[in-house]
């Protein structure tokens, strides 16, 4: 968020951004109750706290169940729409095609959800933000969501619409950028061991260019996958 980078440069101390962090949580709820009805709010806000355990998941495919037992996309089919279009939340649709154009083969039911800040995801989860810039040997088993939603929310500055690859509840490529003429899968990795048979799957299904894994390996290229470090993320 800029005021929390703009507090950060400042102050040059990262002390003051947790409580600029929680004000425009606090400002998204308030927002839910002054731009939509008393009962339409309740829903988007329900949505809207499910997105931490949403992402907490094995299977990161967005449930109405998690939100409300019983919950289906009529009650909170709105809810979700109010969140993208307000910048909250980020939408990655599911595609069972690694072919162009995307769109054409997107699952329109089915899509996972990201916040539209890494940064208030991590507040929002209640992670202490050493842990996430200072890692430890303390286990994190939120690391891997945190890291997605980082490369989503550096795709969609870039202008990627996001849409992510699966095949028959098998193999799941976290995303697929249509780049001009070119499909290209996109893994993400959070720890020292980067191979995926997902990955491996689409490209012998699709035969794509190129792949990208992004890790926190260093930049490289060999055997057809592109190394690209969670620190340059934002020239893809």
């Amino acid at each position: 968020m800029p005021a929390c980078i703009a507090q950060a440069v400042k102050s040059n101390s990262s002390i003051d951004v947790p409580n600029i962090q929680n004000q425009i949580l606090n400002d998204y709820i308030a927002d839910m109750a002054k731009y939509a009805s008393n009962t339409e709010s309740v829903k988007i806000r329900s949505a809207y706290n499910s997105i931490q355990s949403q992402l907490g998941k094995d299977n990161k495919k967005f449930q109405n169940k998690i939100v409300q037992k019983g919950g289906t996309a009529t009650i909170f089919g709105p809810s979700i729409e109010w969140l993208k279009y307000a910048g909250i939340m980020l939408e990655c649709k599911k595609t069972e095609q690694g072919r162009l154009p995307i769109a054409v083969h997107a699952d329109m039911s089915s899509f996972k959800i990201y916040m539209g800040d890494v940064g208030l995801l991590t507040m929002k989860s209640g992670i202490p933000a050493q842990m996430v810039l200072f890692p430890t040997n303390i286990e994190n088993t939120f690391s891997g969501a945190l890291a997605e939603n980082f490369v989503a929310q550096s795709l969609v500055a870039n202008g990627h619409p996001l849409y992510y690859w699966e095949s028959k509840s098998i193999a799941e490529v976290d995303f697929v950028l249509q780049l001009g003429t070119e499909v290209v899968p996109v893994e993400v990795k959070t720890g020292i061991h980067t191979r995926s048979k997902s990955l491996n799957q689409f490209i012998q299904l699709y035969s794509p260019p190129y792949a990208i894994r992004i890790s926190a390996k260093k930049a490289g290229f060999d055997n057809g996958i592109k190394a690209v470090p969670f620190y340059a993320v934002f020239c893809i």
